[in-house]
């Protein structure tokens, strides 16, 4: 397929089981209805051979391939991006549900050349009531938008994979997305910043994050836990350290040390601050799960820090 203008985009659609049919169901539903429609929508399967078969023969006017690559995420991505022709590739995954206008609206920025993507707000959709304990900057840990992000169309660091464009051109120059490194099982590794980084050094560019350009992400009951919320940072906490072992070692982690020293503090205080003055216990309980939230990204970061020097020593043999 040839595009035919500059503007003309394709969504990439990853998705691995059937137990999650309905959610990618209102996903490509979405996509096939914006008010800047796709040139293509792209649906991936990860080395599920009947569930391909099924989207096949549900879905009309959407291509249907199966993962090329070693199974998770970050394959399935390259298996779509790879065979799209159109000059943007947009990504979502099989548990959103995009706004008509969100195409429309994140493809703004990059009318500039020097955007090499962008990404949208992404909106909680929970499953049951949200926690009363979840303060706005941890919100991130259920993969939605979080206190601390630009509140305009701004330039960011990085966007996430669940509602990001990438300038074709400029995704391809550094080979997509990093196989092996990003979410498979209980693996959770940051693969969409990893991503950004490479493609804004390799391009000179940047990325602009679009607040308004929205989606819904669904947040199934299991994820609203406080024992889920530990496992994630702690997961997090292992990623960045990964990450930070493939980059330049002039490239440090700056909007990670910011979040740590200005946003968390912040909400601790305005939380504990409120406890205080009678507004409710829920406020104390945000407050010590900021703390519990950091101690278990710290744990994850030192665990990955050690298993990383052991697996780098030197192996010593006795002297008989």
């Amino acid at each position: 397929m040839e595009h035919n203008s500059s503007s003309d985009v394709s969504i990439v659609i990853p998705t691995h089981s059937e137990k999650r049919w309905a959610s990618l169901t209102r996903t490509i539903t979405s996509a096939q209805t914006q008010t800047h429609p796709a040139a293509e929508i792209v649906v991936v399967v990860d080395h599920n051979p009947e569930m391909a078969n099924r989207v096949k023969l549900t879905f009309s006017g959407v291509t249907v391939l199966e993962n090329a690559y070693a199974r998770g995420a970050s394959g399935n991505r390259n298996t779509g991006a790879f065979h799209t022709r159109t000059p943007f590739i947009a990504f979502l995954d099989d548990d959103t549900v995009a706004s008509p206008e969100w195409l429309a609206h994140q493809l703004t920025p990059s009318a500039d050349p020097s955007v090499v993507g962008t990404g949208g707000g992404i909106i909680p959709a929970w499953a049951g009531p949200r926690p009363a304990w979840m303060p706005d900057e941890l919100l991130w840990a259920v993969g939605v938008s979080y206190t601390g992000m630009p509140t305009r169309t701004a330039p960011i660091r990085n966007v996430w994979s669940a509602n990001m464009i990438v300038r074709r051109d400029a995704f391809l120059a550094v080979g997509g997305f990093r196989t092996g490194f990003g979410k498979l099982g209980d693996q959770n590794r940051p693969e969409d910043t990893e991503l950004c980084l490479r493609m804004s050094a390799a391009a000179g560019g940047r990325w602009m994050y679009v607040p308004h350009a929205t989606i819904d992400h669904e947040v199934p009951a299991d994820r609203s836990t406080f024992g889920f919320l530990i496992r994630r940072c702690y997961a997090e906490g292992r990623g960045k350290v990964q990450m930070a072992g493939l980059m330049p070692k002039d490239q440090e982690l700056g909007a990670e040390k910011d979040y740590l020293r200005r946003t968390l503090p912040r909400a601790v205080g305005r939380n504990l601050t409120r406890a205080m003055t009678g507004r409710g216990a829920a406020h104390a309980l945000q407050a010590m799960a900021v703390v519990a939230a950091v101690l278990a990204a710290a744990w994850g970061g030192g665990v990955e820090t050690l298993a990383g020097i052991f697996e780098s020593a030197p192996a010593t043999t006795d002297n008989v």
